[in-house]
C-alpha cells in the first residue's frame, strides 16, 4: 500500500481539497468502523481509488448523494449495495454509516451512457461543511472509492417545500409545433412539450420537470434523464400528472449559455428533475440522472392514486 502522506496528497489533487468540516453533520458522536480513521478504511486491501459524483448541490437534510464507482482499470462496479461511511476528516474515524443502493439509470433501447447504474444514498446531515464520504461496493472485489460531499448553508436550486417557480416554458403551440426548436432529443420528446411549467401551476395539477439536454450533457450519466422521465410519464397515463422537459442552453446552443428557464430555477448544473404538487410545491427534486424506480415513486406521492 502506498503511504498515508502520498495517499492524502493524492486525494487532495483528485478531489480538490483536504480539511475537516465546517460543522457535526449527525446528533451522535459513535464511530462506526471499529474506530479507524476513513484513510485506514480506504487503505484496507483492494482499489484505492475516487468518487465520480453525481450531485453537487447539497443543503443540510436529507442529502442525496449519487456517485459512480469505477474499479482501478476504470471499469463500473456495479455490485447491488455499497457500504459507505461519513467523516469530517480523513484522519477521523467515521460518524455515520449507511448503505448505497444500486440504480439502472436510462430504459431498454434508449440513450446508451457511459455507465448504466449509479449508487445513490441519502444521508442525514445537519449542518453545512466539507465531509469525506467512503463508499466500498459490498460482495465482488474489494474496492474502496472517496470523494468529498460539500453541503452548502443553502442550495442554489429550489428545494423541497419551496414554491415551483412560474416559468413560462416554451411548448409546441408556442412554437408552431417545431419540436426541433423546443428539444434535442432523437426522435423528439413530443409527450414532454405539450405544456409549459406556469400554465400547470395555474391548473393546479401536480407535474414534473425536467431541465435536460440529452444531445449536449456533459457527464458520463446524464443523457438518459429525458427517457427515464418518458417512461414514468407512460405509467401515469390517464392520471392529470403532467410531464414536462426543458431543455437548459437558449436556442439549444452551449455556445450561448443557459437559458432563462434556468436561470429563473437557479440552476447551475444539469440534469435537474422536480416533482410538484397540486399545491404547486415542491415535492421532491433530483439532481442529476435519477431512476426510473426513484421517480415513480415521488410521482406516485402526488398523483394520489
Amino acid at each position: 500500500m502506498r503511504p498515508a502522506a502520498v495517499l492524502t496528497a493524492l486525494l487532495c489533487l483528485v478531489l480538490a481539497g483536504c480539511g475537516g468540516s465546517g460543522g457535526e453533520a449527525s446528533p451522535s458522536d459513535t464511530a462506526p468502523g471499529d474506530r479507524k480513521t476513513l484513510e485506514e478504511l480506504w487503505r484496507a486491501p483492494g482499489d484505492d481509488v475516487a468518487v465520480h459524483p453525481g450531485t453537487s448541490d447539497h443543503e443540510p437534510g436529507d442529502v442525496r448523494v449519487s456517485f459512480v464507482v469505477l474499479d482501478a482499470e476504470g471499469r463500473p462496479v456495479t455490485l447491488p449495495t455499497a457500504h459507505v461511511w461519513l467523516a469530517r476528516s480523513l484522519d477521523r474515524p467515521p460518524f455515520l454509516e449507511s448503505t448505497a443502493k444500486l440504480e439502472r439509470i436510462g430504459v431498454p433501447g434508449g440513450y446508451e451512457a457511459d455507465a448504466t447504474h449509479i449508487y445513490v444514498v441519502h444521508l442525514p446531515i445537519r449542518k453545512p461543511g466539507t465531509y469525506w464520504l467512503l463508499a466500498e461496493p459490498e460482495g465482488g472485489r474489494p474496492v474502496q472509492a472517496l470523494e468529498n460531499v460539500v453541503v452548502q448553508e443553502e442550495a442554489s436550486a429550489p428545494s423541497i417545500g419551496d414554491r415551483a417557480p412560474a416559468s413560462e416554458t416554451p411548448t409546441l403551440l408556442s412554437v408552431g409545433g417545431n419540436a426541433s426548436k423546443l428539444t434535442t432529443r432523437t426522435p423528439p420528446d413530443e409527450s414532454l412539450l405539450e405544456y409549459s411549467v406556469a400554465g400547470s401551476l395555474r391548473a393546479k395539477v401536480p407535474f414534473v420537470v425536467t431541465f435536460a439536454t440529452p444531445k449536449f450533457c456533459s457527464s458520463r450519466t446524464c443523457g438518459p434523464a429525458v427517457d427515464v422521465v418518458e417512461e414514468v410519464a407512460r405509467g401515469f397515463d390517464g392520471s392529470d400528472v403532467r410531464f414536462i422537459h426543458v431543455e437548459v442552453y437558449e436556442d439549444n446552443d452551449p455556445a450561448k449559455g443557459y437559458n432563462r428557464w434556468m436561470q429563473e430555477w437557479g440552476l447551475r448544473t444539469e440534469p435537474w428533475t422536480f416533482v410538484v404538487g397540486r399545491n404547486g410545491r415542491i415535492v421532491q427534486r433530483f439532481e442529476g440522472v435519477v431512476s426510473v424506480r426513484e421517480l415513480e415513486e415521488a410521482v406516485d406521492a402526488v398523483a394520489g392514486r
